[in-house]
């Protein structure tokens, strides 16, 4: 196994993910909807950015600190809200909380996650974001806000994305359900990752801890299928919004964006900040990939809001492409889960650390010391999605 030090890139991480960790989890994680043309084009389209370096400037002091809604960050980058977070590795919202934590960076716990928003908050001492995804229980939903409240979370993230559920191939053949079906091929998986099977057998962190015992009704992973299936609101509209900011009384994140008509609507139901979303390419799959979506929604919003961006995002590189085009800072999501399921805590760490130092290299070939410096001008065809 290499070390974190000979570990150089989110791909060495994705790379040992795939030998450490089941393959319905694994590839919950590395999977798009339906041909999956969305999810590779995020990446592709970032890549077709290209830098125009600079010399004989001075670049000798650098700074990545920057501010994500009012709070310091060490970079302007958030942990994404992810669900299944603790099936790459047990108890894998703590570990990836800590470690944002750690960095100096924001975490995001999925209303989807393992670990329950109790559980976070009692083995972390920063403020973290929750993700709220929208059900017709209003009643649980309300119940959730209170509870993320009570819990100390700075800000709620509040996905627009999923009324209805994209379909991903590889988690409809992996028998990826709730719960998992136990077929052969995935018991014979399971037979080959016997340090996620150890770790699995001591926590008692197995389920959805935000949903199981707290919605009525949902008491196991049966009662839990039968609920989340009859959940999802396709009703679900900006009033809803609205009632939800009220109901929070704090900073509110709309995520999964992707039109400036609708970036409008958003700003005009109360949000503070918007994360340009195609939900990883897992929804709508022909949809635009991020980056070229994100220059119109922030013309649109102007200093209305916070414009974030996520989809595709692997490298420090990618962060500076984002923030060229106009991002306030982005999300990560599959990078830190790789860097999760490989090494765990230490992992996202350095997950972390390796991004900061691209960016941070990488911003000193365009001739920028400061987050606050960059714009299109480092970029060679930045009309290419403006």
């Amino acid at each position: 196994m290499p070390s974190l030090q000979q570990i150089t890139c989110v791909d060495d991480f994705q790379r040992l993910a795939r030998r450490r960790v089941p393959r319905m989890f694994y590839d919950y994680v590395d999977s798009g909807s339906w041909t999956e043309s969305t999810y590779r084009a995020n990446h592709a389209d970032l890549q077709a950015l290209k830098f125009r370096q600079r010399v004989a400037r001075n670049i000798e002091h650098r700074h990545l600190r920057s501010t994500l809604l009012g709070e310091d960050c060490a970079m302007p980058l958030a942990l994404a809200p992810t669900g299944l977070t603790g099936m790459q590795c047990a108890d894998g919202e703590i570990l990836a909380a800590r470690a944002a934590e750690r960095f100096g960076v924001p975490f995001t716990l999925s209303t989807m996650s393992i670990c329950s928003i109790e559980e976070v908050a009692a083995h972390t001492s920063r403020p973290f974001w929750f993700q709220l995804y929208v059900m017709r229980d209003r009643e649980f939903i309300g119940r959730l806000i209170d509870r993320a409240r009570k819990a100390g979370c700075s800000a709620l993230m509040v996905t627009m994305d999923l009324q209805v559920l994209g379909q991903r191939h590889k988690d409809i053949k992996n028998g990826l359900s709730t719960p998992p079906r136990p077929t052969i091929a995935n018991l014979l998986n399971l037979a080959t990752k016997p340090a996620w099977c150890w770790q699995m057998l001591h926590t008692r962190r197995r389920v959805m801890g935000n949903i199981v015992g707290h919605a009525k009704g949902v008491s196991d992973m049966r009662s839990l299928a039968v609920w989340t299936a009859e959940q999802f609101d396709p009703a679900l509209g900006w009033a809803d919004l609205a009632w939800i900011k009220e109901r929070w009384g704090g900073k509110i994140i709309v995520k999964g964006v992707m039109d400036a008509e609708d970036a409008r609507l958003a700003v005009q139901a109360g949000a503070d900040a918007i994360v340009v979303s195609n939900h990883g390419g897992r929804q709508l799959d022909g949809a635009p990939s991020t980056i070229s979506a994100l220059s119109p929604i922030v013309r649109a919003v102007g200093s209305q809001a916070e414009v974030w961006m996520d989809g595709g995002i692997r490298s420090g590189q990618d962060v500076l492409r984002a923030l060229a085009m106009g991002a306030r800072g982005v999300l990560v999501g599959r990078a830190f889960l790789y860097a999760l399921g490989a090494l765990g805590e230490a992992g996202v760490i350095r997950c972390l650390e390796l991004i900061a130092n691209e960016l941070s290299v990488s911003m000193a070939f365009c001739g920028r010391t400061e987050v606050g410096q960059i714009d299109a001008d480092v970029l060679l065809n930045a009309a290419l999605y403006s």
